[in-house]
């Protein structure tokens, strides 16, 4: 969920108001599919945004527990929940706190829980936000508008620090460079707006024709890094293995390689997938039995179709697991918040 695009790099746009156009959720059709909901099924959806899984399950009948992080997507969908007919319970939260939302409301082992990673169009399409190089705005991406924000990071670490920002989340080449470039410009003066961020990365490493905006890698990993989402995944998917009854299903929806990584891993990993099957030694423990049964013809990617009435779902992919009767591995300590 980038800000990636093709064509000649454009400057950023004032932060005049822009008609929002409305949220589409990617594969919502799969997804459900994927969760096979049931009617007075319970399902969770750990990032609610506008409510577009959400929705689609309720439609099909199910209730669910939706989480977001964002006090302004709770607050979005408080008219859904009066409309759901106690079917839906709001709750804002990380997702990797989902154990402790569904002990607050009683709830669980879940049918379903549906994840759609990274930042919605919504967060995008809102200048004062900060997501985006598309609007002039405050150099912000905080999604619970609270923590460090990206102009803190952009203005205080270390320029060594920075450039690993930049290239392990961003997975940008030109790091380095980018980051030798902030470090003397924040010299003169605070980098603090999108537009002057945008600009100084397109100085040091301009893009060519056809090509992704060259601050399209940099304003992902400051995102990434803002909001620890990478933790937050790994965490969430455990959370979800514990929260599952047995025949239970995960869905989750990721938009580039790093997040979808994860869950790639993940799944193989609890799956047993890459497994040799052999006759334990004497004295040699047993490996746990698989958590999680990996089903057929995934990943998926949007259809053509989707593609073109939403493109943003050109780099998404659908990945689904469902839970087996096998216990689950004990919880790790929780960590302490960043600030």
């Amino acid at each position: 969920m980038t800000d990636a695009g093709l064509g000649k790099p454009a400057a950023p746009q004032p932060s005049a108001p822009q008609p929002s156009a409305p949220h589409v959720p990617v594969m919502a059709a799969e997804a459900v599919a994927a969760l096979a909901v049931a009617p007075a099924g319970h399902y969770l959806d750990g990032t609610f945004g506008a409510g577009g899984y959400t929705r689609a399950i309720l439609e099909a009948g199910g209730r669910v527990l939706a989480l977001d992080r964002d006090p302004t997507a709770i607050a979005a969908g408080e008219s859904l929940v009066a409309a759901s007919g106690g079917r839906l319970i709001l709750a804002q939260t990380r997702f990797s706190r989902m154990e402790q939302a569904a002990r607050e409301k009683n709830l669980g082992p879940f049918d379903g829980i549906v994840l759609d990673i990274g930042v919605s169009s919504m967060q995008l399409d809102q200048a004062e936000r900060g997501f985006s190089f598309r609007f002039d705005g405050p150099l912000d991406m905080r999604m619970e508008r609270q923590g460090r924000s990206a102009a803190d990071l952009v203005n205080e670490l270390e320029q060594d620090d920075l450039a690993n920002v930049l290239y392990l989340y961003g997975e940008e080449r030109a790091s380095r460079r980018i980051a030798r470039a902030i470090v003397i410009e924040r010299a003169k003066a605070p980098i603090t707006t999108t537009r002057v961020l945008a600009e100084i990365i397109a100085r040091a490493n301009p893009g060519k024709p056809n090509e992704i905006h060259p601050a399209t890698r940099s304003f992902q990993a400051l995102r990434i890094a803002v909001n620890e989402e990478l933790d937050e995944l790994t965490h969430a998917l455990a959370a979800a293995e514990r929260l599952l009854r047995p025949g239970g299903r995960l869905a989750v929806v990721a938009f580039h390689s790093l997040e979808d990584r994860i869950v790639k891993q993940f799944l193989a990993s609890r799956s047993g997938r890459g497994r040799a099957a052999s006759r334990l030694l004497p004295g040699e423990i047993a490996p746990p039995s698989p958590t999680f049964r990996i089903l057929s013809g995934q990943p998926v990617a949007a259809s053509a179709r989707e593609c073109i009435d939403n493109p943003r779902a050109r780099s998404a992919k659908l990945r689904w697991a469902e839970r087996t009767e096998a216990p689950s591995p004990p919880a790790a300590p929780p960590q302490k918040e960043k600030r």
